[in-house]
């Protein structure tokens, strides 16, 4: 799973996010305009948000995104413990509050709490579609109980689309989420990599029900299921 960290305290930002790397794949951001920027990609499973922060605070990143209709969870992390304070983040959005200084264990514990709530918290060892099981920790794919053999990020990219049944995802959105923003890889690898992906499970007797929507990208959909495939 994805999360964003926007806290402006590069040492406490860097400490939080080589304890939860374990499970998650972090990105940072230090101020509030570069978190907003990058919390509209809208890519992110979770976002921790600092209140506190130059250029823009955590209160005006929180508005904006659920004024876009973003509605990634966010806990807010601050200093301040002020009932007023906790009252006007939640709110804003906000789905939970920690305040500083805090256990990395009571954080973690939050964190899933909030996936939980949220219903992006996935079966932690699999998940299923049908006839798929993919087995997260080893990146293994089963068709029934054979294995596919996926080569590369085609893993990654149907644990994406599988994980967001029935919503169009972006070009941009699966680049950044599976490539990364620092990835020197242009954007049009995503198709390649969707026409290979679409290929690797047709080999195997099985058509994965990708709908290709034009001018925006793709959408993993359930009434595309045992449809004609549609070019990438």
């Amino acid at each position: 799973m994805k999360m964003l960290i926007v806290e402006d305290d590069r040492l406490l930002a860097e400490s939080i996010a080589d304890y939860l790397r374990d499970s998650f794949s972090v990105d940072l951001a230090h101020d509030g305009e570069e978190g907003l920027y990058e919390a509209q990609k809208d890519i992110y499973d979770l976002i921790l948000l600092d209140i506190m922060m130059p250029e823009m605070n955590g209160y005006e990143v929180l508005e904006h995104l659920r004024k876009e209709g973003i509605t990634t969870p966010v806990i807010m992390i601050t200093a301040k413990d002020g009932l007023e304070d906790k009252i006007k983040g939640l709110k804003l959005g906000a789905d939970d509050y920690i305040v500083k200084p805090f256990f990395r264990e009571e954080l973690l514990a939050r964190v899933e709490a909030v996936l939980r709530r949220s219903g992006r918290l996935l079966d932690i060892a699999t998940i299923k579609y049908k006839d798929l099981t993919l087995e997260r920790k080893s990146k293994r794919v089963f068709l029934k109980e054979k294995e596919i053999f996926l080569q590369g990020k085609q893993y990654d990219l149907l644990e994406y689309l599988i994980s967001n049944k029935d919503t169009i995802l972006t070009k941009e959105q699966i680049f950044d989420r599976i490539w990364g923003f620092d990835s020197d890889t242009m954007v049009s690898v995503v198709e390649v990599y969707v026409s290979n992906l679409r290929k690797a499970l047709k080999n195997y007797g099985y058509t994965l029900p990708i709908k290709t929507v034009r001018g925006l990208g793709y959408m993993f959909s359930v009434e595309e299921e045992g449809h004609e495939e549609e070019k990438a």
